[in-house]
């Protein structure tokens, strides 16, 4: 993989020409920054910007004066090669608080090992309505310890109203949902995201997480997609590796409750 020309690509596909991400928000070009904009139960933020040192610290004002007076906290989401080098610090400086780096990580999907299947007594189901949402949301409450109400709003916001941009799975050991799953398709570009892969702490280490990345992958040869991405936590990065991923940059959320 050409990691400079794939990284260019991402940046254009997924960045500055960002599409919502449910059917309730929008993306706003604000000078030389790209936000989204949604409902109380959507994400709101900047998710590219073109800055130096000469600009970066009047559009980190612009931007927090904007969402302030939606009364919305927003997440500013920099990665590692953004500009100027020194952003993370002032949107520190500014009032931001900064959350864990996780690695951004990309597989050419002709190149990815996509044969793992799920241990033995466990099956995956797709989730396609409301039954279906609430597995994958209380999965995520249990294998992160954070509220779901977002995940529970935006995904079955897609599944009713944009059915062709997002693939659910939550995995089942009997009737006992133990991890679930989903993935961004993004109409338009080269790129699916895999985000919210998490599996309850007593059925780690199984291989479980690693065959849903499998089956996500799958999903995305049958739609036509070229790239995986992965925004990995350090827990799951060498799983990924291992699948075929590559690490191109990081990324760090960056939170500013008004």
């Amino acid at each position: 993989m050409d990691h400079a020309a794939v990284l260019s690509l991402f940046n254009r596909d997924m960045r500055e020409n960002a599409q919502p991400d449910s059917p309730d928000a929008r993306v706003e070009r604000a000078g030389k920054v790209v936000r989204q904009v949604s409902s109380a139960h959507g994400w709101n933020g900047v998710v590219w910007s073109d800055l130096d040192a000469a600009s970066a610290d009047a559009a980190i004002t612009e931007q927090i004066a904007y969402f302030t007076g939606l009364g919305s906290e927003f997440e500013w989401k920099a990665y590692g090669h953004d500009l100027p080098v020194d952003l993370g610090q002032r949107l520190r400086d500014a009032g931001f608080t900064s959350q864990p780096e996780e690695t951004l990580m990309i597989g050419e999907v002709a190149d990815l090992t996509l044969d793992a299947e799920p241990p033995a007594g466990i099956r995956v189901l797709p989730v396609t309505d409301q039954a279906g949402v609430d597995l994958v949301a209380d999965v995520h409450e249990k294998a992160f310890g954070t509220d779901s109400s977002r995940l529970r709003h935006q995904l079955l916001a897609q599944l009713t109203g944009e059915p062709d941009t997002v693939v659910a799975v939550v995995a089942l050991d009997g009737d006992t949902p133990v991890s679930a799953a989903r993935m961004e398709l993004v109409p338009g570009t080269r790129f699916a995201g895999l985000w919210g892969g998490g599996t309850l702490e007593a059925w780690r280490g199984r291989g479980i997480y690693r065959a849903l990345v499998a089956h996500r992958a799958r999903a995305a040869v049958q739609r036509g997609y070229r790239y995986l991405q992965v925004d990995a936590m350090s827990s799951s990065r060498p799983i990924l590796e291992r699948l075929g991923f590559e690490p191109l940059s990081t990324t760090t959320p960056y939170v500013y409750v008004p």
